[in-house]
């Protein structure tokens, strides 16, 4: 059986397609991946697929639920287009998320109507949006710093979009890291007030919790933002690494976040392969970003999502 997406909205934001990560080696990034996650590649699959108006590196695999492109420049790196203008400022980072639309012409109207920049496939300003357009980025000055790809159409190959993803989705719960499913983006802010109305008022995201996360030291809030759960988070400690990682890059992308059935489990297995992990308390950990390629990744036995 296919998956079946939540969406939120009047315009269907639906299925989370990918989750960007930045790093200087697609192909390495993508091992690591395949090697520690049990990663499913099914675009790149005998080299990175090379792109060239975006001079880029790419790969797309499954983590269970979730869709990861591994990214990276061709080298020298071309600073002067997105791709290598990304790498030079923050190297090995989350890069993006991408999410499938129903509507994406009401949508990005709406996005239009409300002051949100739009950038072009491949750049430019849409001052008038036509409705062939297969995807668009809204800028993340618009965004409290998350890049979000709006598409019109699935990822081609998809296995979730497969009747057989049903019996591949299993893979995963035999695989040592006992992974359940992707629980969430984190994203950090400066001032979560202002970043939970854009999420709620402007593209329609759904209220899930609010409170504080002693984990991240941090005020937090969590959204449905179509089939994804979107954590915002503004931190209460300087000193915290969400801390220091808002004071240095501003908002952006953090973490991510897997549900796992056993942490112990989970932290044996990352420690094998070579994983370095911080245990923040019994039923939650969080990688050395040095060994994770830019990216703390943290798992977790607690679910998230309170509401159905």
């Amino acid at each position: 059986m296919k998956q079946q997406p939540k969406q939120t909205g009047d315009y269907g934001i639906g299925q989370m397609v990918h989750i960007v990560h930045m790093s200087d080696d697609a192909q390495e990034l993508r091992e690591f991946y395949e090697r520690v996650f049990g990663g499913f590649v099914y675009f790149g699959v005998e080299e990175p697929n090379y792109l060239p108006w975006e001079d880029r590196h790419a790969c797309l695999l499954l983590v269970g639920d979730l869709c990861i492109e591994t990214m990276a420049p061709n080298k020298p790196v071309n600073p002067k287009l997105p791709v290598g203008k990304f790498y030079t400022k923050y190297g090995r980072h989350l890069h993006s998320v991408g999410y499938k639309v129903d509507d994406l012409v009401g949508l990005a109207n709406r996005l239009l109507e409300s002051g949100v920049y739009i950038g072009k496939p491949g750049g430019g300003r849409v001052e008038e949006f036509d409705p062939e357009t297969a995807y668009v980025f809204p800028s993340p000055r618009d965004t409290a710093g998350l890049m979000v790809e709006l598409c019109r159409k699935e990822m081609r190959n998809d296995p979730r979009n497969l009747d057989t993803w049903s019996s591949l989705e299993k893979m995963w719960g035999f695989h040592p890291l006992t992974l359940e499913r992707f629980s969430c983006v984190t994203l950090g802010v400066k001032d979560l007030e202002s970043a939970v109305k854009i999420y709620a008022d402007t593209m329609q995201a759904v209220p899930v919790s609010s409170g504080v996360d002693d984990d991240l030291k941090a005020r937090s809030e969590i959204l449905r933002l179509g089939d994804c759960l979107l954590q915002l988070v503004e931190p209460a400690d300087e000193d915290s690494d969400l801390g220091r990682h808002v004071a240095r890059w501003g908002n952006m992308i953090y973490s991510l976040r897997f549900k796992v059935t056993d942490v112990d489990a989970a932290e044996a297995w990352l420690n094998k392969n070579g994983v370095r992990t911080t245990r923040l308390r019994e039923e939650i950990l969080v990688t050395d970003v040095e060994d994770s390629y830019g990216a703390p990744l943290y798992f977790s036995s607690e679910d998230l999502d309170v509401v159905s």
